[in-house]
């Protein structure tokens, strides 16, 4: 009987190939990657966009188009201005702002929507005497330099001191404009912004004052 051989050591069974995607699949998974990134990309993209130019129109600044005559020589029919929402949140309008408010309650009994905005000029602050006279704006008692009017008012306005938190406006075409001296004092609360430049028409573009 033959001795028995010792067994010599099973070789490991090798290991299965790997599978390994072909070039064309490779390429058919990266495009169908793309493919979902890329318009959820786009969305997200507008997305942020869309909430920056939301809060910069709610508490930054906002376009605004010029709807009426009130202010020319300064401002025309159809003018778009950008309107600063933030200044006033840590400083009071001053003589010479042009300011775009909300109608003041004055104008809202008249059946004004509280939607509608208007735009004029500061010219009294809280505590200052507005008088018009012989065609001449008086600020506590001292003649206005207003080289931005249309034409001298031609009314008489009898001396009005304006209330605290208030502030008397006047369209720049004085006598076709719906303004403080029609209607009395604009509360501050009710103003959106400063007018601060004008963006079109193009040939108009620049800095308001």
């Amino acid at each position: 009987m033959d001795p028995k051989l010792p067994q010599s050591p099973q070789a490991p069974s090798p290991a299965p190939p790997e599978k390994t995607s072909s070039p064309e699949a490779q390429t058919e998974a990266t495009g169908w990657r793309s493919l979902w990134a890329g318009p959820w990309g786009n969305l997200r993209v507008l997305a942020v966009a869309l909430v920056v130019a939301l809060t910069m129109r709610l508490f930054i600044a906002e376009p605004r188009y010029i709807p009426s005559n009130s202010m020319d020589p300064t401002l025309y029919i159809g003018d778009r201005l950008v309107v600063d929402k933030i200044s006033y949140h840590w400083q009071s309008p001053h003589r010479g702002d042009i300011v775009v408010f909300a109608p003041p309650p004055q104008l809202t009994r008249l059946g004004y929507e509280p939607g509608q905005a208007f735009i004029k000029r500061v010219i009294g602050e809280p505590g200052q005497t507005v008088q018009v006279d012989q065609g001449q704006v008086l600020v506590d008692g001292q003649p206005l330099q207003e080289p931005y009017i249309l034409e001298p008012p031609a009314y008489i306005l009898d001396p009005v001191t304006v209330p605290e938190g208030q502030v008397f406006v006047m369209g720049d075409n004085r006598n076709d404009s719906n303004d403080s001296h029609v209607w009395g004092g604009l509360p501050q609360g009710n103003i959106i912004g400063r007018a601060r430049l004008r963006f079109w028409p193009l040939d108009r573009l620049g800095i308001l004052h």
